[in-house]
């Protein structure tokens, strides 16, 4: 059963934004000769990372709104330099937008039902949720009207 996390995004208040940062990191890895591949390092490692990894998503919340996915590669547990244990959860770099939906801040991550998890935006509607501009799409989310 596939399972995905949820995740507050913390910087980057929009897709595009989040998209950026993938790049510079991108660039600054191909720079030093490091991998490419985003990641995103967690201080515990989830306890059901068999359900998550190479099968499910990272789902970002931004301003209060899930708002895109990220495919997770790989559940990565390490020890940093100064002797804590950690976990790298390798992203794939595709950000996919998805169906907007209100989410109220919360510490950590947290587990999400593939049954629960918001459609991607491009098959959630015609076309016209797709071409609205994403702080309209959170602000419509937000009133419930999406």
């Amino acid at each position: 059963m596939v399972l995905h996390l949820l995740k507050l995004c913390v910087g980057p208040a929009s897709i595009g934004e989040l998209e950026a940062r993938i790049a510079r990191h991108r660039d600054e890895a191909l720079r030093l000769g490091g991998d490419t591949r985003p990641s995103h390092v967690t201080r515990m490692v989830p306890k059901r990372a068999a359900a998550i990894a190479g099968q499910g998503s990272i789902y970002w919340v931004m301003k209060g709104t899930l708002s895109c996915r990220q495919p997770i590669l790989a559940i990565d547990p390490f020890t940093g330099t100064d002797g804590i244990d950690r976990c790298r959860l390798v992203l794939d770099p595709a950000v996919t937008a998805v169906a907007p939906r209100p989410c109220r801040p919360f510490q950590g991550w947290r587990y999400l039902e593939a049954g629960d998890a918001p459609a991607d935006l491009d098959r959630a509607s015609a076309g016209d949720l797709a071409e609205m501009p994403e702080s309209l799409r959170r602000e419509l989310a937000a009133l419930g009207l999406i």
